[in-house]
């Protein structure tokens, strides 16, 4: 049988192992105790939650999601419990699942990283952080952390200087070089790398001539943006050296076993998660069956094979 098991964290003491490589994206799979009741959420590889800011957080106007021709814009607006009450609420029931929870954080300045980071840096049940760069940074007049070599860079370095827990920074694809800013997080101490978060987008209806969704502007997600994560996957995977997820239109099997391909260690699915939340487990299944077809030991010895040519 083949073994599907990835180790994303591997110069992390704490580590952090995964059973196969397919993960919940952030913001697409709540805390992952609703879907428990609807679907055995253990078989995952890990479990993404929602952003997770320093304070609770209302969110963006309505409307908030609106389906495209083939995929979805969300502008949600990072709403959520706050840190405070997921330690006290969330994290005691995640202790006592198998399957690893990590837990997404954003904040608007490089001291509400870090202090989210040191507040759950010995939490039981939290197995990983992944830093949320994409959001508007109030320090540097709201230019985005991830759109910035040296933000990146410090954002971080601040999360790893709170924690020993393994570090993932997901990727926003709104830059001039993604490769860049890659490279930054890595040499500041990240155990592993998302990529990508959405693309930005907007709707406007024809007949108003206003914009759909009520904060105007959106994150696209969902098939339209695959090939540009595959792409971006396969661009930082052979340089970086350190752990990728693939994120992006994951819709099926074969869409990760491409994100693989590319370099990706494990994917994350959103999207398709959100219409069929069976996807995830499909998916696994769906691996599990081309690594015997192919009558390989290890699912990882296809990783990167795009560029191993």
């Amino acid at each position: 049988m083949t073994d599907l098991s990835v180790q994303l964290a591997p110069g992390n003491k704490r580590g952090l192992l995964l059973s196969n490589p397919v993960m919940t994206a952030s913001g697409t799979f709540g805390y992952g105790i609703e879907m428990a009741e609807q679907m055995d959420i253990q078989r995952l590889g890990a479990i993404v939650c929602k952003g997770t800011t320093p304070e609770a957080r209302d969110g963006n106007p309505q409307p908030r999601i609106i389906e495209t021709e083939n995929g979805v814009l969300n502008s949600v607006g990072l709403q959520n419990d706050g840190v405070d009450k997921l330690i006290t609420e969330k994290a005691p029931v995640w202790a006592d699942w198998k399957v690893p929870v990590i837990v997404n954080i954003a904040g608007a300045t490089i001291n509400e990283y870090a202090g989210i980071a040191r507040k759950l840096d010995k939490v039981k049940g939290v197995s990983g952080l992944e830093v949320n760069i994409s959001c508007p940074n109030v320090d540097a007049g709201g230019i985005e952390f991830g759109s910035n070599m040296a933000a990146a860079s410090q954002v971080t370095a601040a999360v790893k200087a709170e924690t020993d827990l393994p570090v993932i920074v997901k990727l926003s694809p709104n830059v001039t070089d993604i490769l860049d800013i890659a490279f930054a997080v890595r040499d500041a101490g990240a155990d592993a790398v998302t990529l990508i978060n959405t693309l930005r987008g907007m709707a406007i209806d024809i007949n108003t001539g206003k914009p759909l969704l009520g904060n105007v502007f959106g994150g696209l997600s969902g098939p339209p943006i695959k090939q540009v994560a595959l792409y971006m996957v396969y661009r930082v995977a052979q340089k970086i050296k350190i752990p990728v997820i693939g994120c992006g239109g994951i819709n099926n099997t074969g869409d990760a076993i491409e994100f693989m391909m590319a370099g990706a260690s494990a994917v994350q699915v959103g999207t398709a998660g959100m219409i069929n939340p069976d996807s995830t487990l499909e998916i696994i299944d769906g691996l599990r069956m081309y690594g015997e077809r192919r009558k390989l030991h290890r699912l990882d010895e296809i990783v990167g094979c795009a560029w191993k040519q």
